[in-house]
């Protein structure tokens, strides 16, 4: 996955604003916000996307949702509430294929999303 942009900034080779890093996962600003607070959290193995999830990387998907949760309260964005977005495929709007949750909050936002 040398040209994943996602994978380099893993590596080290593109720096970030990171903000989280344990052995598998990486929380980073991101370089074009949409609201106040906007974090990108992203496993450190290369999965394309949610279409790509399957019975041995599953778990990513669990121990994703207790890192958001804990990014959130570090962030002061619990209590007032914060989004998560995963876009899968070029009609929702993913740009890396590299599965990526967005991470929002810090303003109100609106329903429907876009």
């Amino acid at each position: 996955m040398e040209e994943c942009i996602f994978c380099k900034i893993v590596s080290k080779e593109v720096k970030s604003n990171i903000i989280y890093e344990d052995d598998s996962f990486i929380a980073f600003r991101d370089i074009n916000p949409q609201a106040p607070t906007h974090l990108l959290l992203i496993p450190k193995i290369h999965i394309n996307s949610l279409n790509d999830i399957n019975e041995e990387n599953v778990n990513v998907l669990s121990k994703l949702c207790l890192i958001i949760k804990k990014i959130a309260s570090s962030e002061k964005i619990a209590e007032e509430g914060y989004r998560v977005v995963v876009n899968t495929g070029a009609n929702a709007g993913q740009a890396v294929k590299h599965l990526h949750f967005h991470i929002l909050g810090g303003r109100k936002f609106s329903w429907p999303p876009g």
